[in-house]
């Protein structure tokens, strides 16, 4: 089934989704669609209706008799016959029966919703599925359940939960890679291309919905495009990261939720000076940094090289831009003063917001590009390497480690370094190839060990004329090679 050409990307996406869909076996079988929202989930999936002549219904918050009413109506419309359920049995046992000679989808958007006023869907989704398995019907319906609600769906094929063990397809719809969202911005510019991605990331919504299509016309008008869109508070993704925290948290004690969004926006990574920073204990922060992580708003990162230490980082880049330059500038923003608070900024969002996101998309390019390594990367992060010998720390921005073998030292496959606004020069080099040396005494294998320089400045000249056997310099072209950018 060809994607629609309406539908940017996505063709992994779709493939799942349409081998799912045309799977001839002739039994009911569920599929399991998720992912953060704004990411395109609703709009696949009505273009997989639409293009198979299948049925869709979109949840909303309501009680269980309205919502039982509404999805009544719904498939009365679809089978083009009056029904009226009092049951949520009654309703999925029809829903099934509208697939009998070939599969066709049956999609539920947002259901967590519908989970909400019906604790019990579920159970009832086993029970009905179960029933028709064990009858050998000969119903090929393709059930396809979606939410945005990250960790309820994920619940729902985990540990006990009714429905372990009964889904066909688990699908995560993810933000666009940083490529990607350079080509979805019709940005050519690799500089400018990593400044939009630090503001706005990957999510498709942020361009079509929330700013009205306008993306910035070349590298000069970046600044301009910040004011006029995301510093501006007569457009929707003025106040979308608050409500990315409201849609996705608790309502008890948000303003925690915020503090401890604030401290890791302001460079705060490690556990105990994020709880410093909002005046608590760490293991009194335990829990908020554990739903963040649930919600998908927050990442923990481990450090590769130390056991049990980690550091955290926001994961959406619009929060993380919020956070750190308009949330601390919400007044004089509210007064329409939107470049007065971006030249204010300017230090923080280069700091705080691009250099992060930078060393992100560097260990992203990392993972893109295996055949610039001795073996398969298996693991990409960053590290902390210290020599005993002078009790020096060494911080590694791109950690690349080839699988762990039984017996066997674990290969290094590579040691970065990642500077978005600074030259990097041979004083580089050197401080990686001491991180080798002292890994290598540590009892790790690097005798393929890369090292690299990724910069979004340049490279000084001492080392663009290095010994290039062991020595890898990355700048903004070479991440993006592959974007056409």
């Amino acid at each position: 089934m060809p994607k629609p050409e309406w539908i940017f990307d996505r063709e992994s996406d779709w493939r799942a989704l349409t081998a799912f869909v045309e799977d001839p076996a002739p039994r009911p079988t569920l599929g399991i669609v998720s992912g953060r929202r704004r990411q395109g989930k609703t709009y696949l999936l009505v273009s997989l209706a639409q293009a198979t002549g299948g049925f869709y219904f979109a949840a909303d918050e309501a009680a269980e008799a309205e919502s039982l009413r509404r999805f009544s109506a719904a498939l009365a419309a679809f089978a083009g016959s009056p029904v009226q359920f009092g049951t949520w049995d009654d309703a999925l046992e029809f829903l099934l029966s509208q697939a009998t000679t070939k599969p066709v989808p049956l999609i539920i958007d947002e259901f967590p919703l519908l989970m909400k006023a019906s604790p019990q869907l579920p159970s009832i989704l086993q029970r009905q599925l179960d029933h028709h398995w064990s009858q050998r019907s000969q119903l090929p319906a393709r059930l396809l359940l979606c939410g945005s609600a990250v960790a309820i769906m994920g619940g729902l094929l985990s540990g006990q939960a009714p429905l372990r063990g009964r889904a066909a397809l688990e699908l995560i719809i993810k933000p666009f890679g940083y490529r990607d969202a350079a080509r979805f911005w019709a940005l050519a510019d690799p500089r400018l291309a990593v400044l939009v991605n630090a503001v706005v990331g990957g999510t498709p919504a942020y361009r079509r919905q929330f700013v009205r299509d306008d993306s910035p016309a070349g590298y000069a008008d970046f600044n301009a495009w910040v004011c006029r869109t995301v510093l501006n508070p007569q457009l929707p993704i003025f106040r979308e990261a608050r409500y990315l925290l409201a849609e996705d948290i608790p309502a008890r004690d948000p303003g925690l939720y915020q503090s401890v969004l604030g401290a890791i926006a302001g460079g705060n990574a490690t556990n105990g000076a994020i709880a410093s920073y909002v005046g608590r204990r760490s293991a009194e922060i335990a829990h908020q940094l554990s739903v963040l992580e649930d919600c998908g708003l927050v990442a923990r990162n481990p450090d590769v090289f130390r056991k049990g230490r980690s550091t955290y980082e926001i994961r959406e880049p619009l929060l993380a831009f919020y956070h750190a330059v308009a949330r601390p500038r919400w007044t004089i923003l509210g007064l329409g003063e939107a470049q007065r608070a971006w030249r204010d900024a300017a230090p923080d969002y280069l700091s705080h917001v691009v250099g992060p996101r930078f060393e992100q998309i560097c260990r992203d390019w990392a993972l893109l590009t295996p055949s610039a390594f001795a073996d398969l990367p298996t693991e990409v992060g960053s590290g902390v390497v210290t020599d005993p010998a002078s009790n020096r720390q060494i911080q590694i921005d791109v950690a690349v480690l080839a699988a762990a073998r039984p017996g066997e030292p674990r290969r290094v496959l590579s040691l970065g370094e990642a500077k978005w606004g600074k030259k990097l020069g041979r004083r580089h080099v050197d401080r990686l190839k001491h991180a080798r040396d002292v890994l290598q005494r540590m009892g790790y294998d690097t005798a393929q060990t890369v090292l690299a320089c990724y910069s979004g400045a340049g490279f000084e000249g001492d080392i663009a004329v290095a010994d290039r056997d062991d020595v890898l310099l990355i700048g903004l072209n070479g991440l993006y090679a592959d974007a056409g950018a």
